[in-house]
């Protein structure tokens, strides 16, 4: 699943390219993709004549500003994909909404698996968006820091991985990266958050900035789904130092890169650098 620094990557692509055009007319092919209004002409209709104000994220969500104070809010979920293409190019199979613009092209809604969903509200209709309303503090904001991220992990006996993921609790990370901040600060995944000394806390926290960076500048990573809104493929992967490595040497110490579920999750760690 895409995480912050894919999605900001797409947004940051999305912004450049769209904002000031004009949706003019829109299809779409498969309603489950629909989280908000569920009917497809409905949902159709209402972004008719609509122009692209503004373009921004929060969490794993992208949202699209529109005129008339609308909010075209997307979350790719696992597969999903927002590209922009020359209206008169080829449909692709698993192309389900297609949002066509003013000066000959298309945002197109590419969903493999449909697990992706299409919110379009006001600022009074944002509960509708899924678990929008109800997501915790951006990770890359002003407002984070390292006595948030204590009190967020304060008294917790879950495991500090599964806090991480928990997006209520912190908004848009994922098992990448994750498991690079929880390296990079010498942290087993399956310590429990409320263990953790503040020391801990402020490694974990300056790891987390540094990973979120780094997936950004690097524009993402790509194993098999996710590129930008351009179709181009991150790099972040060629950085990675646990996540996906399992049995590969660990680039400190040497020893062998472990995989374990941890609530479920798969977590890649070095047993030897995180305690």
């Amino acid at each position: 699943m895409p995480e912050l620094p894919e999605v900001e990557t797409v947004v940051r692509g999305l912004r450049d390219e769209l904002c000031g055009s004009k949706i003019v007319s829109v299809r779409i092919k498969e309603a489950t993709i629909l989280g908000y209004p569920h009917d497809k002409d409905e949902f159709a209709n209402a972004l008719e004549n609509k122009n692209i104000t503004g373009m921004s994220r929060r969490g794993k969500y992208i949202v699209i500003e529109l005129s008339d104070e609308k909010f075209l809010i997307v979350h790719l979920r696992m597969t999903g994909k927002l590209l922009i293409r020359n209206s008169e190019s080829i449909l692709k199979k698993h192309t389900h909404a297609i949002f066509s613009l003013d000066d000959c092209r298309d945002l197109r809604f590419n969903n493999v698996r449909k697990f992706g969903r299409l919110y379009l509200v006001d600022q009074n209709e944002i509960e509708k968006a899924g678990s929008f309303s109800k997501l915790g503090p951006e990770p890359l904001s002003d407002e984070f820091d390292e006595s948030v991220l204590e009190e967020i992990f304060a008294g917790r006996k879950a495991p500090v991985k599964s806090v991480l993921l928990d997006q209520k609790k912190l908004a848009g990370m994922g098992n990448i990266y994750s498991d690079e901040a929880l390296f990079r600060a010498g942290i087993k995944p399956d310590k429990p958050a409320g263990e953790l000394g503040f020391s801990e806390i402020k490694k974990l926290y300056n790891s987390i900035i540094t990973v979120l960076k780094a997936g950004i500048k690097y524009r993402g990573t790509t194993f098999s789904d996710y590129v930008d809104a351009l179709g181009e493929s991150g790099d972040f992967q060629d950085e990675l130092r646990v996540y996906g490595r399992e049995e590969d040497s660990c680039p400190n110490c040497g020893c062998k890169i472990e995989k374990e579920k941890i609530s479920g999750r798969s977590s890649h760690y070095c047993p030897s650098c995180q305690e």
